[in-house]
């Protein structure tokens, strides 16, 4: 499907007021009950703070971490039982979405959910109530691992895991915690494990195991920019923009995880954060086109691994192939 079949949404007057930005940085998640890292956005009430989850065989539970990987906080979501969390967003409303999207054997759940509740405005242990939205998908079921909440409108996304079929999702223009909430396939994308978008709106980063790409994100559509580089993780599973929009931090699966931040420049800088808010020219693309696997390192193609030799990335794609089987293959 091409982005020209986007459907144009509300779109606000202004973005929220950015919180101001704390310490941020490479760090490693410390919480030996974390182990499975798998979503990860930056706190709009708690400057230097980033939620995440894990993405199995774990309760009910968000985790608070700061820039030294401490947990400074647990949210336990009260008489909520998670099947595959997968990802996790904060909307202009001040709450966190988290969703429980994962299939891994494409196509065997009808349907799949995404839970909201509010960021605490102060930081500690507590059990909250939150509400549940039941998502299907306008052709069908399949895994996702990537849900984003725009800061502006607060519409949501999900963008679909299939190495050929993976597509862009847009929700409703409001979720309705009553009934079913189609999804409906926007546009073509790779391989996806995350995505977030700036703090302002106008940029959307997707990313899979070995690549990352920016997109412009205007009139409701994204418009590809080019790679972003991409540090070797074991697992990556996600990514989120600080909250001064300035850098993305990637994170990934596995005991003692290491948050990695990469700096952002020219026009993968956020409108809201540039010298000048030109729009960049070039045809618009399809994500899938602009960053599927294949693609060029060198600035020419958008979505392929950085700017790293050919001989590392086959290395690191068998270092990854086992951890990528054996998640694959496990029964949730």
């Amino acid at each position: 499907m091409l982005l020209g079949a986007v459907v144009a949404g509300p779109v606000a007057a202004a973005p929220p007021a950015a919180a101001a930005e704390g310490p941020h940085g490479d760090f490693t998640i410390t919480d030996p009950r974390i182990t499975e890292s798998s979503g990860l956005v930056a706190s709009r009430r708690h400057p230097g703070v980033y939620w995440t989850h894990n993405d199995s065989d774990d309760g009910p539970y968000v985790y608070a971490v700061d820039g030294q990987g401490r947990t400074v906080a647990t949210v336990t979501l009260r008489g909520v039982k998670l099947r595959d969390a997968e990802a996790i967003s904060l909307g202009p409303d001040g709450r966190l979405y988290l969703a429980d999207i994962g299939d891994n054997l494409d196509g065997t759940w009808p349907e799949v959910w995404i839970y909201r509740f509010t960021e605490p405005d102060e930081l500690g242990d507590r059990t909250v109530d939150a509400t549940r939205f039941r998502v299907r998908y306008e052709d069908g079921p399949r895994n996702a691992e990537a849900l984003m909440v725009h800061p502006v409108t607060g519409r949501v996304y999900i963008a679909s895991k299939h190495e050929s079929t993976g597509g862009l999702y847009q929700g409703p223009e409001a979720l309705s915690p009553t009934g079913v909430n189609t999804f409906r396939r926007i546009a073509d994308v790779p391989w996806v494990t995350d995505g977030a978008f700036s703090p302002d709106g106008s940029r959307l980063i997707l990313r899979g195991y070995f690549w990352a790409a920016m997109y412009r994100w205007a009139n409701n559509e994204p418009t590809r920019i080019g790679p972003v580089d991409l540090p070797f993780q074991r697992q990556g599973e996600s990514v989120t923009f600080t909250a001064d929009g300035r850098s993305v931090l990637y994170g990934t699966e596995g005991a003692r995880s290491a948050v990695k931040e990469v700096r952002l420049s020219g026009d993968q800088l956020p409108d809201d954060v540039r010298p000048t808010a030109a729009p960049s020219s070039g045809p618009a693309t399809t994500p899938g086109a602009a960053a599927g696997p294949g693609a060029t390192t060198d600035g020419s193609g958008s979505g392929g691994p950085p700017s790293t030799s050919v001989a590392l990335w086959i290395a690191i794609a068998a270092a990854g192939a086992v951890f990528v089987l054996r998640k694959a293959r496990r029964p949730k």
